[in-house]
């Protein structure tokens, strides 16, 4: 019996010490930055003039922890033109369009991790020589998205409009159907919405808004697709 208990206790030292590693914990993603300037629905005027057509903008925000690097994206919202830049820094300056608006976003990045972290998105506008009054800001398409599917027989629109000063906005008006160059749905809507549309099966969609203000400035929200699938 002595014997047998002096073997079994080296197997039971290798079975209790081997094999277990310590896994080290994985980096943690970078954290989602607040944007700063220009500021959200604003008029941009501290940037630096360099013709009548351009000048240069500076964009900032915070740092965000667990970041290595920005990427910077710029829309222009007259032509749907977006331009990306990347920095390590927390502020980055571009040459942009004058009397034109802009949305933007910065991405967080981590070199350790591919995860990111996306901001919150900002508009504002580029101010011009001579521009006293300031087109709405094209509106927002929340549901249905371009691309999105849709399962029932009927669908609300639904968007959301912004401007410089969101009390100017006086309407918009609503093209929709199934032609790429959507006719007139309903004018002078002063909800977000239009609740139950009918739809076909099988069929695509398309449509658009179109925001007013009160002086008779307008802009387009650039034509949105959905199709049915029942």
């Amino acid at each position: 019996m002595r014997r047998l208990i002096i073997l079994l206790v080296p197997v039971m030292l290798l079975l209790s010490c081997g094999g277990k590693k310590n896994n080290p914990a994985p980096p943690p993603p970078p954290a989602k930055t607040l944007l700063t300037t220009p500021v959200q629905n604003g008029i941009c005027v501290t940037g630096t003039v360099i013709s009548d057509t351009q000048s240069s903008v500076t964009f900032a925000w915070n740092a965000s922890e667990n970041t290595d690097n920005y990427d910077v994206f710029i829309k222009n919202l007259l032509t749907s033109v977006t331009t990306t830049q990347n920095t390590t820094q927390t502020q980055l300056t571009a040459t942009l369009s004058r009397s034109t608006p802009y949305s933007w976003y910065v991405v967080s990045k981590s070199a350790k991790i591919s995860s990111t972290a996306q901001s919150d998105t900002w508009k504002f506008y580029n101010s011009g020589p001579g521009v006293v009054t300031y087109a709405p800001f094209p509106a927002d398409i929340t549901a249905p998205t371009s691309g999105q599917i849709v399962t029932t027989s009927t669908v609300n629109l639904t968007w959301t409009g912004s401007a410089v000063d969101n009390s100017t906005i006086a309407s918009y008006d609503v093209y929709f159907g199934t032609a790429s160059n959507p006719p007139l749905l309903q004018s002078g809507v002063t909800d977000s919405f239009i609740n139950n549309i009918t739809l076909t099966a099988k069929t695509t969609y398309y449509w658009k808004v179109m925001t007013k203000d009160k002086n008779n400035d307008t802009s387009d929200s650039g034509i949105y697709q959905f199709s049915t699938n029942w």
